[in-house]
This record gives C-alpha cells, structure tokens and sequence, in this order.
C-alpha cells in the first residue's frame, strides 16, 4: 500500500507578540546553524589540504567531522546550560535539530555535486545566515506539537504563548508517494 504525502504553503499573519516570538525562533535557528557551520567549516578546510586519503598532498591526521548529533548534544542541549546561550530554551527543540539536518543536507548536496552523484551545476557549500537577510524560515517537526485545524488556524503549543496564527492556504503540491 502507498501513502501519498502532500505539502502545503500558507501565508500567516501573526500578531504583533507572534511576530516577536517568531523572530526568537528564526533567531535560536540561525544561531545553531552559526555555531555548527563554524565547527565543520575549518575542519573541513584543513581535511581538504590534506587531499584524498590515497594521494596526500599533506602528512597530517584527518579531522573528525562531527555528526549531528554530537553537535545536537554540545550546541543546543550543553549550550542551554550555559548563560550565552540559554535563549534556546525559548525555541521548539525540533526547529534547532532540524536546523542541523538541513546543514548536514547541505554539506551533502555540496559533496554529491563535486563527485557527480548529484545531476546539474555543482552546489556551493553551506555559508552563515545572516540577521540581515529577510528569507526566515523554520521547519517544525511532529515533536514540536505543529497542527493546522479546520478553521485556518496555526496552532504550534511548542511555542511560549503563542496560541494560534490565521493562516491562509497559498497552494498544495504533490508529495512523492511512499511505502507504509
């Protein structure tokens, strides 16, 4: 039996209280993605200066890239136990995971198009998200408690406070389809 998954596009008008909150999450995202892209970015750098494991250009030990989770353990639960960084805590835990998958997507999408396991142009590598940048966005998994009702409404109770959100639907499209 297949399952047919759909995704869904809505505009949302918050209030102005949302519009604050929703700001804290896109910024609790940025940050992780931030702090992660600057552990693997010069580990990264170096493993390259060193070529590949049967030719080196280099003498040196390859570094260790860490896995999400290692950095989901040291950046978003070790880090909300310190003062710089207790802000998460005002976050859905599932947007900053998510945050780390899509930056190990990233790096991925970026490694696939350089050896050709990835059809089209090559895919830059992942780079810093700005404050600047107006293109916010946050992917909110099941465990973040996400629903759309009947009536129009976003409800995310993962959020302090933050009730519900008018939605209007912008436009379906469909998903590809999946074994269950």
């Amino acid at each position: 039996m297949f399952d047919v998954q759909l995704r869904y596009q809505y505009r949302v008008t918050p209030t102005p209280g949302q519009c604050l909150r929703a700001a804290r999450v896109f910024g609790c995202r940025r940050v992780v993605w931030n702090d992660a892209l600057a552990i693997q970015k010069p580990r990264k750098a170096s493993n390259k200066l060193l070529g590949s494991p049967k030719g080196r250009l280099a003498e040196g030990p390859y570094q260790q890239i860490p896995k999400s989770a290692e950095l989901g353990k040291k950046l978003i639960t070790q880090a909300k136990a310190t003062a710089d960084r207790a802000f998460l805590s005002d976050c859905p835990v599932g947007v900053l995971q998510q945050a780390l998958r899509d930056l190990d997507a990233a790096w991925r999408a970026h490694e696939d198009s350089k050896t050709g396991k990835r059809k089209g142009s090559t895919v830059a590598p992942p780079r810093f998200k700005s404050k600047k940048d107006h293109r916010q966005t946050a992917r909110f998994t099941r465990s973040d408690r996400f629903s759309i009702t009947r009536a129009s409404i976003w409800a995310l109770r993962g959020l302090p406070s933050s009730r519900t959100v008018r939605t209007s639907p912008r436009r379906s499209t469909y998903g590809a389809r999946r074994k269950s």
